[in-house]
């Protein structure tokens, strides 16, 4: 049975991080959310609770950056993407600090605390810094190899995970590049390029397609920078249509890095965007989100008919 992605996430972090003494976390009092805890159960003197300090927290990892350890920082992504941004920018970005970002309850995953703590933005905000590396957790094996290559990569990274189960897609020997995107369903009339729990959601929406005769591939673009540009080229010459599902803002996330890379080429084919429409979205049940806000499969293949029918 599948785990919660931030469970796994926790797991990783221990399995890799505890006889790595270059290894360092910190947290902003909220252990027990992110699972960070898991960690500190076994290298407590390698564990640091800042308290409620997003900013202090990403300027004390970036000095243990700085003397040569690898700082995983960990809180809620909303707050880690705007508290913590001036020093992202400053001291992961600028100073290319090996600092990794890791933003639990991405998307609408924190879904009873509302507006405050959704976070819909993160995308968009990490990708426009130079030098990082952004990453979007899509099941639970992806989950445990985003944290191995964040130790091994001195790159400055941000790393979104979230609350909830994902349906697995991978089986655990499984192989991963960054920058690499992986095609997981094939099919000729479009291409869902997805993320994170809209992986999920995105290879539903191509099983009910095809049983209206509607062809459609699935790419996991598990690496929003660098992004795979030649799959996403690839996928526009070979489907003639191309379709982004993220958890996250219409704007500037994955959507907007893949229509940045069809623009560059010149690569002329209609393109439909699948993700929360400019706005906040409210508390309620995880699963009647997604539904409200279009994010579910449902909305996925009316977006694959309406993008379609533009060819």
């Amino acid at each position: 049975m599948s785990k919660a992605i931030r469970d796994v996430y926790g797991e990783a972090l221990a399995k890799y991080g505890k006889d790595d003494k270059r290894v360092v976390v910190l947290d902003a009092d909220v252990s027990s959310s992110t699972k960070s805890a898991t960690f500190k159960a076994v290298a407590p003197e390698r564990f640091f609770n800042v308290g409620i300090a997003e900013a202090n927290m990403c300027a004390m990892a970036a000095g243990m950056a700085a003397s040569g350890k690898i700082p995983f920082v960990n809180t809620f992504a909303v707050f880690l993407t705007s508290i913590g941004l001036v020093t992202a920018r400053a001291l992961g970005s600028y100073a290319e600090l090996p600092v990794k970002y890791v933003g639990a309850y991405g998307g609408l995953s924190d879904a009873f605390d509302g507006p405050s703590h959704h976070s819909i933005e993160d995308l968009a905000i990490m990708r426009a810094l130079p030098n990082f590396k952004v990453f979007v957790a899509s099941d639970a094996t992806m989950t445990d190899w985003l944290i191995k290559n964040a130790i091994d990569d001195p790159s400055p990274m941000y790393l979104r995970m979230s609350r909830d189960v994902f349906p697995d897609i991978y089986s655990a020997d499984e192989k991963f590049e960054e920058g690499k995107g992986k095609i997981i369903r094939d099919g000729k009339d479009a291409t869902i390029i997805a993320c994170g729990l809209m992986v999920g959601n995105a290879l539903a929406a191509a099983e009910e397609l095809a049983k209206e005769g509607i062809s459609v591939r699935v790419v996991d673009m598990f690496c929003i920078k660098p992004l795979d540009k030649d799959l996403v080229l690839q996928c526009a010459k070979e489907t003639g249509a191309i379709i982004s599902a993220e958890e996250h803002n219409i704007i500037g996330g994955l959507g907007g890095a893949v229509a940045e890379a069809l623009c560059a080429a010149d690569a002329v084919v209609p393109m439909g965007f699948v993700g929360v429409n400019d706005c906040h979205a409210e508390c309620g049940p995880y699963a009647k989100l997604q539904a409200k806000y279009g994010l579910d499969a449902s909305a996925i293949a009316a977006k694959v008919k309406e993008t379609i029918a533009k060819k």
